[in-house]
């Protein structure tokens, strides 16, 4: 498979609820959130302790996610909080699900 062909994860990560976030991209998101609890995922994230995994969206390719990526992290601050309530109110940690 080639790059634009694989899917892949848009994903934000938070230290508690609207506090620090996170906005990144993976192919493999239960690897790529690991990483980030183990402190490996990205300095930023072991820099803050952003650990919890609050938001989620798969995309049909890599190349589309890297876009979507983009385009959140030029987000306000509220338009993420809007996003992240409307599927996860409790800015629950996600990652038990993926395990």
């Amino acid at each position: 498979m080639d790059r634009e062909t694989c899917g892949g994860w848009v994903y934000m990560m938070a230290d508690h609820y609207r506090g620090s976030m996170y906005v990144g991209v993976t192919s493999d998101l239960s690897r790529r959130i690991y990483q980030h609890r183990e402190g490996t995922g990205s300095d930023y994230c072991a820099k803050h302790k952003l650990l919890r995994l609050v938001w989620a969206e798969r995309g049909d390719t890599i190349d589309q996610c890297i876009t979507h990526e983009k385009r959140l992290k030029r987000w306000r601050r509220e338009w993420k909080f809007d996003l992240i309530e409307k599927a996860n109110p409790d800015w629950a940690d996600l990652f038990a699900f993926l395990v």
